[in-house]
């Protein structure tokens, strides 16, 4: 266990770097028009980092000890599916819908 200052010290010194990340980013760049072309590119940082996220709790998921699992996989079947046809939050909701009732069914049964 580290000391209550040590936590303290390494929380507020984590606070000012993030804020000063963000504040490079935004507070510098928010009034200005961006470039078309870092504009475009910008558009696929969510491509991908969310298959990045998303990628390993699919093939390698904690709750079944490393193991593939088929609740995990049709829940990515099912997020992606509606990611192509409807928009992100709707893949997020088929996605966790399916996986959660998919381990429904399996302790059911």
């Amino acid at each position: 266990m580290i000391s209550d200052a040590m936590f303290w010290g390494v929380t507020v010194l984590l606070g000012i770097g993030t804020f000063l990340i963000r504040f490079s980013f935004m507070g510098f760049l928010g009034n200005r028009r961006m470039p078309e072309w870092l504009m475009l590119h910008l558009r696929y940082v969510a491509v991908g980092v969310f298959p990045a996220l998303i990628t390993p709790l699919v093939l390698w998921p904690d709750a079944t000890g490393g193991q593939i699992d088929a609740a995990h996989l049709l829940g990515a079947a099912a997020a992606v599916a509606a990611g192509l046809w409807f928009s992100v939050a709707g893949a997020i909701f088929a996605g966790m819908g399916t996986l959660y009732a998919v381990q429904y069914l399996q302790s059911a049964f």
